[in-house]
């Protein structure tokens, strides 16, 4: 197969995805305009257009995403190194994993929205109350995949770490480290999933301050379909652009150290 050939059919693949976008943007338009439906619940295009551009000139949307990016980069940041502290310390020390690892399994039993109650009471309504949320959600896919990561790393590495004399530390930075990087990438990513979900979690039950998930609430509490639906599409599209990027940083520190992309 030629360059080119691999170039268009790589390009054909990456717009597939715009195809169900689309379709439900023309299906939502056409049912507007035709007036297939009478009830406030169905505003068009258009009106949606026209009240994003009103929250992005009037400043409300950028102090908005700003308060909830700023919260979601906090308690990821804090969530994930507190989880890689934790994986680490729970997938290279058996005592350690005998202490804590029976109390962490029912740790991450727990729904992570019934949390809520105990953090308002011991936190507030604010964003203290708000990162600490998002550092949970962060937390357990971390702990869970930097574990998995060097435990399951192979013992013919180990075994040839041993016959080459490497000590302890010789052998978790450079043999059970880099083997487990795979897995601890995907804790990563999903830490960054995760807390962004959170995010919205958070600001739609933790009422106070501003937020994406505030300009919801405003929009179902004054019947205003149209900022409703301007903050939803806000909310997948900085998903998706929080997808591409763990994916693209998953694939860079991959290639840095010498690891195939999935």
């Amino acid at each position: 197969m030629s360059t080119l050939t691999i170039a268009q059919s790589s390009q054909s693949h990456r717009y597939r995805g715009w195809v169900v976008p689309i379709m439900a943007v023309a299906v939502w338009w056409l049912a507007s305009s035709q007036g297939w439906s009478s009830s406030g619940l169905l505003v068009s295009p258009q009106k949606v257009a026209v009240t994003a551009w009103e929250q992005v000139t009037s400043g409300q949307f950028w102090r908005a995403i700003s308060a909830s990016l700023t919260r979601d980069v906090s308690g990821f940041v804090i969530g994930t190194t507190l989880g890689l502290l934790l994986g680490c310390l729970l997938g290279l020390s058996r005592l350690f994993e005998r202490l804590v690892g029976p109390s962490f399994n029912t740790f991450k039993q727990i729904s992570l929205f019934a949390w809520i109650p105990l953090i308002s009471v011991w936190f507030g309504l604010g964003d203290v109350a708000k990162v600490v949320f998002l550092s949970l959600a962060a937390l357990v896919p971390v702990v869970v995949n930097t574990c998995d990561g060097l435990r399951s790393v192979s013992p013919a590495l180990l075994e040839v770490a041993r016959v080459y004399g490497f000590t302890r530390w010789q052998t978790i930075i450079g043999v059970m480290l880099p083997a487990a990087l795979p897995s601890i990438f995907t804790g990563i990513y999903l830490a960054l999933v995760y807390s962004w979900l959170a995010t919205i979690g958070a600001e739609y039950l933790l009422v106070s301050g501003s937020g994406i998930g505030n300009t919801l609430i405003d929009g179902s509490e004054h019947f205003m379909m149209d900022l409703v639906l301007f903050g939803m599409i806000v909310i997948g599209l900085v998903g998706w652009a929080l997808n591409l990027l763990a994916r693209r940083l998953e694939q860079r520190m991959k290639r840095l150290y010498g690891i195939a992309p999935r």
